[in-house]
């Protein structure tokens, strides 16, 4: 690597139902904020993140969709997909770029839209991030999947339902003061474990919802941040890895290995380790998530996860403070716009500007973005 990489300009939308809205308006809404954050009139290259434009839009080139208004004509652009995990490796793939000094400037725009279609479109649409010959083909769906993760690991462990249950309702009472988020509402443990069983173990408020969002980061060397006078956050860490795409294939059903290759090569890059780091955000597309997440990521001993949880360390006044503003399943799920909202969290916290859910002294944050049933995840680190 040549150069030091850093985030100076943000731009998002509110996570919802945007029928007024295409999917090319949200993703320039978004990318005009970040350039105005950032005080860049100008970048070299765009990387789009969006699973299922193909499939939902029947739209697909999105890099010069949105080259092309955003008035950037000449620019290279393209999509990058990886299914939920789409966002997080853009980020990953401009920081490579603009580390290796080839781009000086880069902007990422996680874009997604769903609400213009049906839940069973849509769900067909997610279930193409697994392999639709051998696994989906059976009848198979995303939550179910994660339905067999969880009652394997509630097998496993003895753990009840209520301390997994749990983690919803923490993420509920952060989204309350984050005005994008998608509920901003509060919920109890009843009211996740009476909600309807979508795939058993797994409830309906287990479950991130569907919704339409674009969020935008300009990822910059530091020399150009410098001489721009912006708010600058720096990639410490940045790191990608795959498992084995399919559960059945895998030998640890519980140990998702693209987060532990993932996250051992940003902290080795970011030169810290996991009691270093102040906040997280963890890819809690299914509530079982958020432990395996805690523990594969260096957090919590294998089987004790859940225990951070039932003692509220993720909360916002706890030890390691997560979801700070929702997660996905509070702040809300547009997608391929995913890993980038977590990264606008995570900066908003690293910039003070967080509000009623600031996290005192944060200095450090983790955000691990996962696609499929962890077939791909990425691990980025940002520093104050």
């Amino acid at each position: 690597m040549k150069e030091n990489v850093v985030i100076c300009g943000i731009g998002y939308t509110r996570i919802g139902e945007h029928w007024d809205k295409s999917l090319r308006e949200l993703a320039v809404e978004a990318s005009l904020k970040a350039l105005e954050d950032s005080g860049f009139d100008h970048v070299d290259a765009i990387y789009v993140s969006n699973m299922m434009s193909g499939m939902l839009q029947e739209q697909e080139h999105l890099g010069a969709l949105v080259a092309t208004y955003l008035g950037l004509r000449g620019i290279p652009a393209c999509k990058v997909e990886a299914a939920c995990g789409s966002g997080g490796m853009a980020i990953h793939q401009a920081f490579l770029a603009v580390s290796s000094g080839y781009y000086k400037t880069v902007l990422v725009v996680g874009v997604e839209k769903m609400s213009d279609r049906t839940t069973s479109e849509v769900t067909l649409a997610l279930a193409s991030a697994e392999d639709r010959e051998y696994v989906i083909s059976t009848g198979a769906t995303f939550v179910g999947l994660n339905a067999l993760l969880y009652r394997a690991y509630m097998l496993k462990y003895g753990v009840r339902q209520e301390s997994i249950a749990k983690f919803p309702v923490i993420e509920h009472e952060n989204a309350l003061n984050a005005p994008h988020a998608q509920f901003r509402r509060k919920i109890t443990l009843e009211d996740v474990l009476s909600s309807p069983l979508i795939a058993d173990p797994l409830h309906l408020l287990e479950c991130a919802p569907l919704g339409d969002g674009a969020a935008a980061l300009v990822i910059s060397c530091e020399e150009e941040a410098k001489n721009n006078k912006c708010d600058a956050v720096r990639i410490i860490g940045s790191a990608a890895a795959t498992d084995i795409l399919s559960l059945y294939e895998r030998e640890d059903l519980l140990t998702l290995y693209a987060t532990v290759k993932a996250s051992q090569k940003a902290y080795e890059m970011a030169g810290i380790k996991p009691k270093d780091v102040d906040l997280l955000e963890v890819h809690d597309a299914f509530s079982i998530l958020a432990p395996i997440s805690l523990e594969d990521l260096g957090f919590a001993k294998k089987g004790e996860g859940w225990k951070l949880i039932e003692k509220e360390e993720v909360a916002l006044s706890g030890r390691i403070p997560t979801n700070t503003m929702g997660g996905l399943k509070a702040r809300g799920h547009p997608i391929g716009a995913t890993g980038i909202y977590q990264a606008v969290d995570a900066i908003l916290q690293l910039r003070n500007d967080a509000g009623k859910n600031q996290v005192d002294n944060a200095s450090v944050a983790l955000l691990q973005s996962i696609g499929g049933v962890g077939g791909t995840v990425t691990v980025n680190i940002l520093k104050r």
